[in-house]
């Protein structure tokens, strides 16, 4: 998990992207953030969009915001019982590809932010969609495939 950050402010004041992304099945989501949202906050957006949706997962590998440093969030992972890891600069430390898969959504992110300025925030979700639908060579076959055993319909034929 990371930041995406730098982007103009939404309509929302919203002005960044937190990119949470399995490292199993490659799956991403998108939570629309404010940099200066508090930890409480953080903790809220974390356990409501990607527990709910996936469970407590076991490890973290995330940057090393100052977010994901502080001793609330070590505390908080470890009371949900999440190892915790920070990536470094040395890639036998993290993983590359998770790596790798945040740099893609943040490009495709970025290239929204260009077409559509300030209501960037509106077309995220369909960025995630586009993302967790595409094809990956390396598994031969779509993200939500990987995760729930078949292929999603799309909405446009």
């Amino acid at each position: 998990m990371g930041f995406i950050i730098g982007l103009p402010l939404t309509l929302k004041k919203k002005d960044a992207a937190w990119a949470v992304v399995d490292r199993l099945t490659k799956l991403a989501h998108f939570i629309l953030v404010r940099t200066d949202y508090s930890l409480d906050k953080l903790a809220e957006l974390y356990i409501s969009e990607i527990v709910r949706l996936h469970g407590v997962p076991m490890s973290i590998i995330s940057d090393r915001d100052l977010r994901f440093t502080s001793r609330f969030w070590k505390k908080l992972q470890e009371a949900l019982g999440t190892k915790l890891n920070f990536s470094t600069a040395f890639p036998p430390q993290t993983d590359d590809q998770s790596e790798r898969t945040v740099q893609v959504l943040e490009d495709m992110l970025r290239c929204c932010v260009l077409e559509f300025e300030g209501s960037w925030e509106k077309y995220l979700p369909l960025v995630e969609f586009a993302y967790n639908n595409s094809f990956q060579s390396n598994i031969k076959m779509e993200l939500y495939e990987a995760l729930y055993g078949r292929k999603y319909r799309m909405p446009l034929y």
